[in-house]
């Protein structure tokens, strides 16, 4: 009669391989330590036995994990899932697996992964969060968890961070905006607390203030969210405004927002980029495929991850590791959204 699985032990394995533990234990743990004839001997048996090994009690033995985590603001936003990406190239790279969170741009959310993952003992934790000076992001280092913030600049000494310019990219959305000549301009950003959202906001007002501008030239839109759904709302807002108090042209805090606003121009009519002019941020893959492609801020999605757990599993493993501050540059990326065909 067959084994069943759940009761296969190292030792079954051993005994079938004609081996002791320690071989087995080195061909699961160091198999570069093992020649590969007894390698393929020890991985046959394994096969035959259906063997799983049970790595919550190598962890509790080791006190180390095998996993990192990321944990990311919008599931549904393909910036981060591109984002993570690049942490599971990495991670892949060190034989490592990745928990992916979605906190939902919810603090609470955020609160109760971080203290599920310390209390899984993960490798480390990366993390988008929804306030880069959270507490909890000093705590976790403290207790023994390493934790890398993805697409934030952070100045706490506790963590490393890997982010983008974005004050730089809401001044190059905006200053493309106004060499175009828009005189009136919207910046339909998602929720104020978000930091994201407020650099690209301070960058579109640098944008304003040095070609000269008016600073009620900036039309500042709020959204609950950065979704294309909010988008859609904020188009309905701009569309409803009087034609001379319309913005000619909308900078979107991200990609998705931008779509939203697009659509529902489009959808009213207005011709872009004659009647509205949009650029949006994050250039995901769906901003050159829209009906109208649109120009976008780009950032290097699946680079700031690949640092990001670069710089996490040096921290985990060296310990002369040093806490960096990784800043990228982004690049505008011009489509028909604001300059047509």
């Amino acid at each position: 009669m067959a084994t069943q699985p759940g009761a296969v032990s190292v030792k079954d394995v051993a005994a079938a391989a004609g081996v002791s533990l320690g071989t087995v234990s080195n061909v699961l743990n160091r198999p570069q330590l093992v020649s590969p004839a007894t390698r393929a001997k020890v991985e046959a048996a394994i096969a035959e036995l259906g063997f799983v090994r049970n790595e919550s009690a190598r962890q509790l033995r080791s006190g180390s994990s095998r996993i990192l985590a990321y944990v990311m603001l919008d599931a549904g936003n393909p910036f981060f899932t591109d984002v993570s990406k690049g942490i599971e190239e990495a991670a892949k790279a060190a034989g490592l697996s990745v928990f992916l969170c979605n906190s939902n741009e919810s603090a609470e959310q955020e609160a109760a992964y971080l203290d599920l993952l310390e209390q899984q003992r993960v490798q480390g934790v990366l993390i988008t969060p929804v306030d880069s000076t959270s507490p909890r992001l000093t705590a976790l280092p403290s207790r023994g968890t390493p934790v890398v913030v993805v697409d934030r600049p952070t100045q706490d000494a506790a963590h490393c961070s890997v982010a983008v310019d974005d004050v730089l990219g809401g001044d190059l959305a905006v200053t493309h905006l106004a060499e175009l000549g828009h005189t009136r301009i919207a910046y339909v950003g998602g929720p104020a607390g978000l930091g994201q959202v407020a650099d690209r906001r301070a960058g579109a007002r640098r944008a304003i203030e040095r070609a000269g501008l008016p600073a009620d030239t900036l039309v500042e839109i709020e959204t609950a969210g950065l979704t294309v759904a909010e988008g859609r709302r904020a188009g309905e807002r701009l569309t409803a405004l009087p034609e001379r108090e319309r913005p000619t042209a909308a900078f979107c805090a991200n990609d998705l927002l931008a779509l939203g606003v697009l659509q529902q121009g489009v959808g009213l009519g207005l011709r872009v980029p004659d009647d509205l002019a949009i650029v949006g941020y994050d250039d995901i893959e769906f901003a050159a495929a829209a009906a109208v492609p649109l120009t976008s801020v780009r950032q290097p999605r699946q680079l700031l991850g690949r640092t990001a757990a670069a710089l996490l599993l040096d921290e985990s493993a060296n310990p002369d590791h040093e806490h960096q501050r990784v800043i990228y540059t982004p690049k505008l990326i011009v489509r028909t959204s604001t300059r047509g065909h």
